[in-house]
């Protein structure tokens, strides 16, 4: 896989040793991630929208509402800054200054497009529908020539890119390091719960391995 090369938009300047420009890391935080936040501006006026995400090879696609104010900008080709943060523990310090959190987060700059063809706007469903629940995409119905109208989906090529991640224990200043005050890592993850089966799901049909098993740390 070919690395990213920063730009001047991307290179990290504060703490430049959490930068990280290959493309394994910044795919792999991708591959986790639930939600991106897409931000842009309509007549001067920013906006950050919250929305979900799907990756096929160097392609992030956004989708939503044809009617979305959001989706109907960005077709138009505006400039976007699209991040993803996963939070992997929160870092307890022996001064208030140095409390922090251990993380890992993607920013990715760029024009976003809208996707013309039923076939690649079906490629980018089955993406978003894989990214949340793998397989999931075999088993159901897939989308009506009616639904594919009603969705806008939005291609935006992984050109400027950047990844930063913070791992470790707690950075105090040197003084500090003799209190008597507990001090480390609280790790925290994202645990699924027991599935709940709908009320109307035939009697005999049991969950399936990919939700009795589900995780969302890649292999």
């Amino acid at each position: 896989m070919t690395d990213f090369q920063p730009t001047e938009r991307t290179q990290l300047r504060r703490r430049p040793t959490r930068g990280h420009y290959d493309s394994e890391t910044v795919f792999r935080i991708l591959d986790e991630a639930f939600v991106c936040h897409v931000g842009f501006a309509v007549e001067g006026q920013p906006y950050v929208i919250p929305t979900t995400f799907g990756r096929v090879g160097r392609t992030l696609y956004i989708h939503g509402s044809a009617m979305s104010r959001m989706l109907r900008t960005l077709a138009d080709g505006v400039q976007v800054c699209v991040t993803v943060t996963l939070v992997d523990g929160l870092v307890f310090a022996r001064s208030a200054f140095h409390n922090s959190m251990n993380y890992r987060s993607v920013l990715m700059l760029g024009r976003a497009l809208p996707v013309e063809s039923s076939e690649e706007k079906l490629e980018a469903l089955q993406a978003f529908t894989e990214h949340v629940m793998p397989g999931r995409w075999k088993e159901i119905r897939p989308p009506t020539d009616q639904e594919l109208k009603g969705t806008s989906v939005l291609r935006l090529p992984l050109e400027e890119v950047s990844a930063k991640v913070r791992t470790g224990p707690p950075i105090d200043d040197e003084e500090d390091y003799a209190m008597r005050i507990w001090a480390g890592v609280l790790p925290l993850a994202l645990t699924p719960g027991a599935p709940l089966t709908d009320d109307r799901v035939p009697a005999g049909i049991h969950p399936p391995a990919y939700v009795t098993e589900y995780s969302r740390v890649k292999v």
